[in-house]
């Protein structure tokens, strides 16, 4: 099996190869210093920064009304098709510190820009951690050349540690395929539910890439978008990619894709406290987005979670949860007959809960988490 596509719900492009995830793609390179966020001196900084000057590159926001600093400095002060660099720094989200948080995260970018010589709208600027915290901007300033000085083609694998926060495992990937290479980073474990992407991730390709907004946007709505750990939308959620284009070769077709579709995967399968991953799959509803309403009422639903880690094949929690989300709508009754759970019951971590509706061509799946009592103790004890 796949060290990295592990998932059945993953198709990997043919012929894909995977490399050590230290290795970046061809043109970047990343580097990570310790300012004193997370304990015992640990790597809580890190920056990937693009060679080429002519870098294609797009970004993606979190749609949370309260977004934290570095999402409002990354909407009105960032050229996010022009990025050359990425900052970041886990342990402090930096978000509802009003505008002495607003004014660290520009203090971030321009650090990083000024250690670049690059120009600051060039510079993202990325932040996870605590809630409500003022940031302790001067030993993050400080811990900014150190990273740059550090920068590294086989930075890959120190980067995705630095920003890892209540995560029991990092997220990351190289890989090659059709002459081209895709590299990725991304954390998350909690505060998950798509809106689209409660996490950040870092995507690095040496491809030529003509539209990275378009190729962004289509990888996000199959993998981050489709997620749910805990129904909550974070306040910093951040996805960018960059491609530095110097393969000369167009992206092979399902390659981002697959990768932002494990690693959403990932991201639920270490659901604080998880143990297990489902897969809310609905067919014949009414629209699209009636089915997408139906699977995250099931993805979310308290009894389905905690059904799923204690193995219950319980068909009429599933009712339940399809019905509210329906609610209103005048439909059959709900049973067995419509209702696939055997998944729940069986051994896999992987589980897939099934539904059809008779009310036309709509169809969605949600990928989620089960519920367990580690999921309350970390969550309890979060600020401590």
């Amino acid at each position: 099996m796949s060290s990295f596509f592990r998932s059945r719900w993953v198709a990997a492009p043919a012929g894909v190869e995977e490399l050590e995830p230290a290795r970046l793609a061809a043109g970047f390179r990343a580097g990570v210093a310790a300012c004193g966020l997370k304990d015992g001196g640990k790597t809580d900084v890190g920056i990937v920064a693009c060679d080429a000057p002519d870098v294609a590159s797009a970004i993606l926001l979190t749609r949370n009304a309260a977004a934290a600093a570095p999402i409002r400095v990354c909407r009105d002060d960032v050229d996010g098709d022009g990025l050359r660099a990425a900052v970041v720094n886990s342990g402090n989200a930096n978000a509802a510190t009003g505008e002495q948080g607003y004014r660290d995260a520009l203090a971030m970018r321009d650090a990083t820009a000024r250690a670049l010589e690059v120009g600051p709208r060039s510079v993202a600027v990325a932040e996870t951690g605590v809630i409500g915290v003022p940031l302790p901007v001067k030993e993050i300033l400080a811990a900014i050349p150190r990273a740059a000085e550090g920068l590294s083609e086989e930075g890959g694998e120190a980067f995705s540690e630095a920003i890892m926060t209540t995560d029991a495992f990092p997220k990351r990937c190289t890989v090659r395929a059709g002459g081209v290479t895709l590299s990725a980073q991304a954390k998350g474990a909690g505060m998950i539910e798509p809106g689209f992407a409660t996490m950040l991730c870092f995507l690095q390709t040496d491809a030529v890439v003509e539209d990275p907004a378009g190729a962004l946007r289509g990888a996000v709505g199959q993998s981050f978008e489709r997620i749910t750990v805990d129904g909550q939308m974070s306040t910093n959620d951040t996805v960018v990619l960059q491609a530095s284009g110097s393969s000369g070769e167009p992206l092979p077709e399902g390659l981002l894709d697959a990768v932002t579709r494990q690693l959403a995967l990932d991201i639920v399968a270490d659901g604080e406290g998880a143990s297990r991953v489902g897969r809310a799959s609905v067919r014949g509803a009414a629209s699209t987005d009636e089915a997408d309403r139906v699977a995250r009422a099931i993805a979310n639903s308290p009894l389905v979670k905690t059904a799923l880690h204690g193995r219950d094949p319980n068909w009429g929690r599933i009712a339940q949860a399809a019905g509210m989300a329906l609610a209103g709508e005048d439909m059959p009754e709900l049973g067995p007959a419509q209702i696939d759970a055997s998944g729940l019951g069986g051994e896999e971590p992987e589980a897939e809960l099934a539904l059809t509706l008779d009310r036309g061509d709509g169809e969605a799946d949600v990928y989620f988490s089960d519920l367990t009592k580690r999921y309350i103790e970390i969550n309890a004890e979060y600020t401590t």
